[in-house]
């Protein structure tokens, strides 16, 4: 199954959601920037207000490509331990100071002063427009479950099977259209139309939602 693009992906997972979640008290959480579209639409039918969760990858320090760790604004971080073992501490503290420091920059960016929505006792449902090794969205949920949400939820169009049963010992519930035993490699290879989105189409996103 391919979807056509990210609005498609969108329409099919807020279908998905609509029966089990529409009225809940809760937030739905896009992952910047690929997330953005699809959860605009999660939120709109879940009747559900908007914010962004802004996990950071860090790069091993011989391939920078290769995420080792990441974390959210939060600073809560999460590592490929077997790799954290192998790498300079003090080093990686200095990286998550500069990743966290690129999160607040950004989330200052995209939603210009607002303040994190409030999501103690509610329902948190996390978007993304596709899921891999699942570092950055478990960074994301580590950040998420900081402020003490009663449950979350992670929606994604498509996921590694590995990466889905590990998610569902981390979260309340884990919605996904697609879970592929034999994974593409990329999630974009699930897209006809998969273009980058740049800083301005979450901005003028996120105005859209208020």
């Amino acid at each position: 199954m391919i979807f056509r693009d990210r609005h498609d992906a969108g329409r099919q997972l807020a279908s998905l959601l609509e029966d089990r979640y529409c009225g809940e008290e809760g937030v739905v959480y896009a992952l910047p920037r690929g997330g953005v579209p699809l959860a605009a639409l999660v939120a709109k039918a879940l009747q559900m207000p908007m914010d962004l969760v802004i996990p950071r990858k860090i790069g091993h320090p011989n391939n920078p490509e290769y995420a080792i760790c990441a974390v959210a604004e939060g600073g809560e971080l999460l590592c490929n331990e077997s790799e954290r073992e192998y790498v300079d501490e003090s080093w990686l503290q200095r990286q998550v100071i500069e990743a966290v420091e690129e999160a607040r920059r950004r989330r200052e960016q995209y939603l210009v002063g607002r303040n994190p929505l409030p999501i103690r006792g509610k329902t948190a449902v996390v978007v993304d427009d596709g899921i891999a090794t699942g570092l950055t969205m478990r960074a994301a949920i580590c950040d998420i479950k900081s402020r003490c949400p009663a449950r979350i939820v992670v929606a994604i169009p498509v996921i590694p099977a590995d990466t889905y049963a590990m998610l569902q010992t981390e979260v309340d519930d884990v919605v996904a259209i697609l879970v592929e035993r034999t994974y593409l490699g990329a999630v974009g290879s699930y897209y006809l139309d998969f273009p980058q989105l740049d800083d301005r189409d979450v901005i003028e996103l996120m105005m859209e939602q208020g």
